[in-house]
C-alpha cells in the first residue's frame, strides 16, 4: 500500500499542467531544418546550395539529413567561392527555380554582394516587373564568440539599406521557422539573418508553430512583453538582452514593452509608433554599429512622424561599440550591448537615479 501510494504521488509530481512546462521545446537549428524540409517537400523548385550543406549536413547542421532525403540535385555542395555560387543561385532564380543560398557566415557574403544587390535586388525593377528573382540568402549574422573582427559583423543595416531586398532577422524558434518559410515562398529576394549563438537554444513553441502550414508575415513585428513606461525595440539576439533588461527593470517598478522587429525591411513602423505613443519613451537595442544602424533608422522615422510629439524624452540607442570586434573575450563582451547597458539607458531616459 505504501509503495502504491508513493508511486501515485510521484506520478502526480511528474506531470505539470502549467503552460510553461507543458510547452514543446524546439531549437532554432531544428526550426530552420524543419522549414527547409517542409518547403522542399512542398515545392520541387526549392533547392539548397552552399559550402558543406550536403554531405557534411551543413557547417552548423541546419541542413542535417536533407542531402540523404533529396539527393545531389537539390542539396548541392559548392567550392569556397561565394561570388560563384551566389551568381549561379541568382541565375537559377531568374530561370524559375527557388534557390536557398547559404553563406557559412554573412561576413563572407561580402564576396558575393554584387550578385545580392546588383543581380538579385535590382532585376525586378530593371526588367519592368517581368523577371522575378525568388531567392533566399541565409546564414549566421553578427557576433558569435571568439571569431574576431572579420567574422563578427552585423549586416542588418547593410542589406536593409537596399530597395529590392526583403530582410528578416529572427530571434527564437518561432521566428526562425515562420520567417524562413515565408522567405522561401516569397517572389522576391529575401535575406535571412540568423544568429549562430542561438542555433542550439531551445524555445517553447505551440502546436501551430509545428504545423507544416505555419508561416509568419514578413514586415510584422511582435510584442514580446507588454509595458507602459518605456518601449525597447530590438532584433535577433538583442531581443534576449532587451527581455532580460525588462525583467530587471520590472523589479524596480518599471514596466518596459519589448518589441521584436523580426523584419528589418520592410520595417514595422506602425507597431513602434503605437507603442511609443503609449509609453512616451524609447530605447533601441542592437549588436550592430551605431552609425547608420537600425536604431538610427527608427530614430529618423519617429522624428518624421507625429509620434515625435508623444515623446517625453530623447530616444536612446544601445548598440555595439563603434570598433572592429576585438578577439579578447573580455573586450568582445565590452563591445556588445549587455543588460546593464540597457538598464542604464532606460534609467537615463526616464530620469531615474
Amino acid at each position: 500500500m505504501m509503495l502504491a501510494s508513493a508511486v501515485r504521488n510521484l506520478s502526480r509530481r511528474s506531470f505539470s499542467t502549467s503552460k510553461a512546462v507543458s510547452a514543446q521545446q524546439l531549437t532554432v537549428r531544428d526550426a530552420l531544418n524543419a522549414a527547409l524540409d517542409e518547403e522542399m517537400e512542398r515545392d520541387e523548385k526549392v533547392f539548397i546550395l552552399g559550402e558543406e550543406v550536403a554531405q557534411y549536413d551543413g557547417a552548423y547542421k541546419v541542413s542535417r539529413g536533407l542531402w540523404k532525403k533529396y539527393g545531389d540535385k537539390r542539396v548541392i555542395d559548392t567550392p569556397i567561392t561565394e561570388m560563384g555560387f551566389a551568381g549561379i543561385a541568382v541565375g537559377a532564380a531568374m530561370a524559375g527555380l527557388r534557390p536557398v543560398c547559404e553563406f557559412m557566415t554573412f561576413n563572407f557574403s561580402m564576396q558575393a554582394i554584387d550578385h545580392v544587390i546588383n543581380s538579385a535586388a535590382k532585376t525586378f525593377y530593371m526588367s519592368a516587373g517581368t523577371v522575378n528573382v525568388p531567392i533566399v540568402f541565409r546564414g549566421p549574422n553578427g557576433a558569435a564568440a571568439g571569431v574576431a573582427a572579420q567574422h563578427s559583423q552585423c549586416f542588418g543595416a547593410w542589406y536593409s539599406h537596399c530597395p529590392g531586398l526583403k530582410v528578416v532577422s529572427p530571434y527564437d524558434s518561432e521566428d526562425a521557422k515562420g520567417l524562413l518559410k515565408a522567405a522561401i515562398r516569397d517572389p522576391d529576394p529575401v535575406v535571412v539573418l540568423e544568429n549562430e549563438m542561438v542555433y542550439g537554444v531551445s524555445y517553447p513553441v505551440s502546436d501551430q508553430v509545428l504545423d507544416k502550414n505555419f508561416v509568419l508575415p514578413i514586415g510584422k513585428a511582435k510584442i514580446m512583453r507588454p509595458g507602459k513606461h518605456i518601449t525597447l525595440v530590438a532584433h535577433s539576439k538583442s531581443v534576449e538582452t532587451a527581455m532580460l533588461a525588462a525583467n530587471e527593470l520590472a523589479g524596480k517598478g518599471i514596466e518596459a514593452e519589448v518589441i521584436n522587429l523580426r523584419s528589418l525591411r520592410p520595417l514595422d513602423s506602425e507597431t513602434i509608433f503605437k507603442s511609443v505613443q503609449k509609453t512616451h519613451h524609447l530605447v533601441t537595442v542592437e549588436q550592430g554599429w551605431p552609425q547608420g544602424g537600425i536604431g538610427s533608422e527608427i530614430c529618423a522615422r519617429i522624428m518624421e512622424h507625429e509620434t515625435f510629439f508623444h515623446l517625453d524624452a530623447p530616444i536612446w540607442r544601445v548598440t555595439g561599440a563603434d570598433v572592429p570586434m576585438p578577439y579578447a573575450k573580455t573586450l568582445e563582451a565590452a563591445a556588445l550591448p549587455q543588460v546593464p547597458d540597457v538598464v542604464t539607458a532606460v534609467n537615463k531616459v526616464l530620469g531615474v537615479k
